[in-house]
């Protein structure tokens, strides 16, 4: 299972090692707080029964455990491949495998690859890209009840950080870039696709923010 071309600059970040360090931390110590408070903002009547779509889901934590919580079926879509043996791996362990699968697919390029979700999860990816807004925008029109994503907070400090790291892998001939977004500008993206915000919460570096759809999707 080859990762799609897109992922190359995620690649000089993210592989099987990450992976691997990802599946020991959360057999050691579950969800992040951040992770859980997401969670936490799903209400119920989305999950009991339903789909859940992880955009960019790593090694499917988030919607392994919307599984547990009474979810019908689960996807987790990647740029990655390296993710998708250990995907699998924390599946078999939570006792999901059999309503969990795993994907690499290219959104940006396909955003009809992936099926419409009750519940669609993105933690931690739009900032591993510069067309995080365009993804934002993507998995908003995935969404038929409630999109949950987290991003960093859009602070002086890290869009420093930002430049810095952008001049230093400049200089190290390496293409992988990190980016810092305004609230405004993803809560637009959501907009654009009838989504409206409805929670949020997070930690000093990172934001979460909840979205529910106001109006049918496309195509519904």
């Amino acid at each position: 299972m080859p990762s799609c071309c897109r992922a190359a600059p995620c690649e000089e970040i993210f592989d099987a090692r990450t992976a691997e360090w990802d599946l020991r931390s959360y057999r050691r110590q579950g969800l992040g707080t951040v992770e859980r408070e997401m969670l936490a903002s799903v209400p119920e009547q989305h999950v009991t029964g339903g789909r859940v779509l992880e955009i960019g889901g790593g090694i499917g934590a988030l919607q392994a455990e919307l599984l547990k919580r009474g979810a019908a079926s689960g996807e987790v879509v990647e740029l990655i491949s390296a993710y998708g043996p250990y995907a699998l791996e924390l599946a078999r362990e939570l006792g999901v495998a059999e309503r969990a699968s795993f994907r690499v697919v290219d959104l940006l390029a396909d955003p009809g690859a992936a099926q419409p979700a009750d519940v669609v999860l993105m933690n931690k990816v739009i900032c591993c890209s510069g067309e995080g807004l365009e993804l934002t925008r993507v998995a908003a029109g995935l969404t038929r009840g409630v999109l949950v994503m987290s991003y960093p907070r859009d602070r002086w400090l890290f869009r420093v950080a930002q430049r810095v790291q952008h001049a230093v892998f400049r200089l190290l001939g390496r293409s992988y870039r990190f980016y810092v977004r305004s609230s405004a500008a993803i809560e637009a993206a959501a907009a654009s696709a009838g989504l409206r915000k409805v929670a949020s919460g997070g930690s000093f570096v990172w934001e979460h923010s909840t979205f529910a759809r106001t109006a049918p999707a496309a195509g519904d």
